[in-house]
């Protein structure tokens, strides 16, 4: 290296954990991101084109539990950058954020654009190379579809499961991807009542799916397939006594004080007598079909996932720095390491925090040079 030149950095991907952790490296270093993408096209959909940016729990340990793979993995890395941390990088950029409800993190503008282009703004010094990279040989010398470029240290952020090839090229494991955050392909046929939603269960014409059913698909994510699942559509409804203080109403008018109608039509089949007119091994049956509702999942709908559960083994990572167990200075972040987290904000913040790890963990190596 020339004497006042800067060590290289590449980046193998553009998204949101590459990028963030170009930011934090960009002043010591010669960085520059490959990408065969425009940098942060994923973030443009998340949060329905709002940007959900993070999630409002500062207790590291309880926003690792958000996380069915990865979970432990995720205490050293939240305690040094997690959701105070994320806001505060934001705000730095010119992002200033607000909580919803709901406790989901989004910035005022509600807009994944802009967040898009602020945080490309900040990265001033920062080359962009429109490749794909193909292998990294000895000597970090990173060969792309167009050409192969000389680095100090690299980091892999390539999100889903392209580069898996290249990875194990290095000698790691890969945990094979499984579709997570989904829709479920059901036995049942639910086209009848397709975009009903009953306590965030949405039947749809393939299955289930919604809110309920994403959080479902994540933790049976490697279950075997086919398997049961079991609702509870009454909660705390007593409907026997409901039944009992309704006598002279029909029974689908009665249901439909507790789940929508066209679901209580769905349910009763066609059978809608009075409610007094019913006997006990009826109700029974009725009532069980709401309390136990039974769908049989045959697989996960096609290309439907949002993230997928799987990625490079985080027994080979330090999870400290983000640096491979097996070949120093290369560096893994983001959802390419088998970590997944819930809706809600958990999947970018995986890769603000473990992006600004590798980051600091090479910022280290130029901190060392300077004593």
């Amino acid at each position: 290296m020339e004497q006042g030149s800067k060590s290289k950095v590449i980046i193998a991907g553009g998204g949101p954990a590459g990028c963030i952790c170009a930011y934090f490296l960009q002043n010591n270093f010669d960085v520059t991101i490959i990408d065969k993408n425009s940098p942060l096209l994923t973030l443009l959909p998340t949060g329905g084109g709002k940007c959900n940016l993070a999630h409002a729990e500062f207790d590291f340990r309880e926003l690792a539990k958000n996380y069915p793979r990865g979970e432990k993995f995720l205490y050293s890395v939240f305690s040094r950058f997690g959701t105070s941390e994320t806001i505060e990088f934001f705000k730095n950029i010119g992002v200033e954020t607000y909580i919803r409800e709901d406790i989901r993190i989004f910035p005022t503008s509600n807009s994944a654009k802009e967040v898009r282009e602020k945080i490309l703004s900040v990265l001033k010094n920062v080359k962009f190379k429109k490749e794909e990279v193909l292998r990294i040989n000895d000597g970090f010398t990173v060969v792309t579809d167009k050409g192969s470029h000389k680095a100090d240290y690299v980091v892999i952020a390539t999100g889903g499961h392209a580069s898996f090839k290249l990875i194990e090229l290095l000698n790691h494991k890969i945990i094979p991807p499984k579709p997570a955050l989904t829709g479920l392909v059901t036995k049942e046929d639910f086209s009848k009542i397709a975009g009903v939603v009953v306590n965030d269960v949405l039947f749809t014409h393939k299955g289930i799916s919604g809110p309920a059913i994403y959080r479902i698909s994540s933790l049976k994510a490697r279950d075997n397939l086919p398997y049961e699942l079991c609702f509870d559509f009454l909660g705390e409804v007593d409907l026997q006594k409901a039944l009992n203080s309704n006598p002279h109403k029909d029974i689908k008018n009665l249901l439909s004080d507790y789940v929508p109608k066209s679901f209580a039509e769905f349910i009763l089949g066609g059978f809608n007598p009075k409610c007094h007119t019913i006997d006990g091994k009826t109700r029974d049956k009725i009532c069980e079909k709401l309390k136990k509702f039974k769908v049989t999942v045959l697989d996960t709908v096609k290309d439907g996932e949002v993230v997928m559960a799987g990625g490079v083994d985080l027994n080979e990572v330090n999870p400290k720095t983000m640096e491979s167990k097996i070949v120093p200075k290369i560096y893994f972040c983001g959802e390419v390491l088998n970590i997944d987290g819930f809706c809600g904000g958990f999947n970018l913040q995986n890769c603000w925090s473990t992006g600004y790890l590798a980051a600091d963990a090479i910022n280290s190596f130029f901190k060392s040079s300077l004593t």
